[in-house]
């Protein structure tokens, strides 16, 4: 076992150390330039055509940024698959040398109480998997990043943010995993409906707090700044009969490149957020439209229908759990140390069957997913009337992600409609509402074009 952690090691540091050298090399430019582009071939007229309007729209990205974009988004199928393999690695050390057992009984040495004595095994399973776990989220989350040019944020902040996560970890679910393993010893072999339950009951609690309490750790949330697109979102809010009593900014600059917002929150908690990237890098017809987007899924009540759809998914995993689990503790429990399904030292093996479980249904999730974030495409293009801010905002995020993938690809790996099916959606709604005043508007001259307020 010695020789199997002294191989783990060593593969660490040499992926780490040849990430390094890729990092010091200047990255590419992914930005588009600031402001609304419209290619002639998207101008309204009575040729119009929608093929043409996309492609014209696709080749903003030059051969070299969408190169690099297919890159990054390409790796990241393989993370996933690394990430499950990493993962069941940790939990093989876990089982395999005994540490998960002797947390386990360091835990009952401190309490009797089983409740108390799962916590503690869950505070040190966090703290060890957070230590295990680090080369490759620093990997993952800070040198890739910093490798594709979609990082701003030093080493020391990124870690920073990391212990910020790390610590809320160790607020909340010591206390969810006491009570997960409390269903487990009071429902029997129906412990999983009950966790499902539970699970359905945590989602909601985290769409209520996480905008209040949890996201403003890692950023500053301020009023949103006077100007033009300060009104334009308050009227966009207004018609679609969202609360307007908190639209805020925060500064996303601090960590990445990329432009986002959201409607978050639940039962009285609703924020409407905009990042800094958003207002700093695009234009008005651009934050409408991704505000109209944002704003669907808080009028088509997406937060409560995707923790249902989740909670189902959930459900079914924790059934896969439970019928896999009792088949591999009788088999290899003894050998491990592990005494039944309510031996919490049995929870590395629990979370790997359950990491099998996800990945397996990844197509399944992102399916869910895309068809919501399609849904909310729909909404935002009649709400905001700016298909050509649209599009413009899908090339955007498109320097990150593949633009025109194949279609089984599709549906394996993105949980977004491609960035070539919404830039063919606008310029298809486009052709059905060519009076908009945006796309008839003259073009500002490179002199004045600036990013709106």
């Amino acid at each position: 076992m010695k020789n199997v952690l002294r191989g783990f090691l060593l593969m660490l540091v040499l992926l780490i150390g040849t990430t390094f050298v890729h990092a010091a090399d200047a990255p590419l430019n992914r930005d588009l330039p600031p402001g609304l582009q419209i290619p002639p071939a998207a101008r309204p007229g009575p040729s119009f055509d929608v093929d043409k309007a996309t492609a014209a729209y696709l080749n903003l990205l030059s051969p070299e940024q969408r190169a690099s974009s297919d890159a990054y988004f390409e790796g990241g199928y393989w993370l996933q698959l690394w990430g499950l393999l990493y993962g069941l690695v940790i939990a093989a050390i876990f089982l395999c040398t005994g540490l998960s057992r002797g947390m386990r009984d360091f835990g009952e040495r401190m309490s009797r109480r089983p409740w108390l004595q799962t916590c503690i095994y869950a505070l040190l399973w966090l703290l060890a998997g957070f230590v295990l776990g680090l080369p490759l989220s620093i990997y993952e989350g800070f040198l890739r990043e910093h490798q594709y040019g979609l990082a701003t944020q030093g080493f020391g902040g990124w870690f920073g943010d990391q212990l910020k996560a790390l610590m809320v970890s160790l607020i909340l679910v010591p206390l969810v995993i006491a009570l997960l393993y409390a269903s487990v010893r009071r429902a029997g072999a129906r412990w999983w409906v009950w966790a499902g339950g539970g699970a359905f009951v945590l989602i909601l609690f985290v769409m209520m707090f996480a905008p209040v309490f949890v996201e403003p750790l890692f950023n500053k949330y301020t009023p949103l700044r006077e100007g033009v697109a300060r009104q334009a979102v308050l009227s966009m809010a207004r018609a679609n009969r969202i609360p307007t009593d908190n639209v805020v900014e925060f500064d996303a600059s601090r960590q990445t490149t990329r432009v986002s917002a959201n409607v978050a929150g639940f039962a009285g908690t609703t924020r409407v957020a905009l990042n800094d990237n958003l207002l700093d890098k695009t234009s008005q017809p651009e934050i409408k439209a991704v505000m109209g987007h944002e704003m669907g899924h808080y009028v088509l009540n997406h937060g409560l229908r995707n923790s249902v759809y989740i909670t189902l998914v959930i459900v079914f995993g924790f059934w896969f759990v439970h019928c896999v689990f009792d088949r591999l503790l009788a088999r290899w429990g003894g050998r491990l140390g592990l005494r039944d399904r309510g031996d919490v030292a049995a929870l590395p093996l629990a979370i790997a069957i359950l990491s099998v479980f996800f990945f397996a249904a990844t197509p399944l999730v992102n399916s869910i997913i895309r068809q919501m974030e399609a849904e909310a495409d729909a909404f935002g293009l009649n709400a905001a009337r700016e298909p050509n801010g649209f599009a413009m905002a899908a090339m955007r995020l498109s320097a990150y992600r593949k633009l025109q993938p194949g279609p089984l690809e599709e549906i394996l790996f993105y949980d977004h409609p491609s960035g070539y099916q919404r830039v063919h959606a606008s310029m298809l709604w486009l052709k059905e509402n060519q009076d908009n005043p945006t796309a008839n508007a003259p073009l500002p001259t490179p002199a004045s074009a600036a990013p709106a307020k």
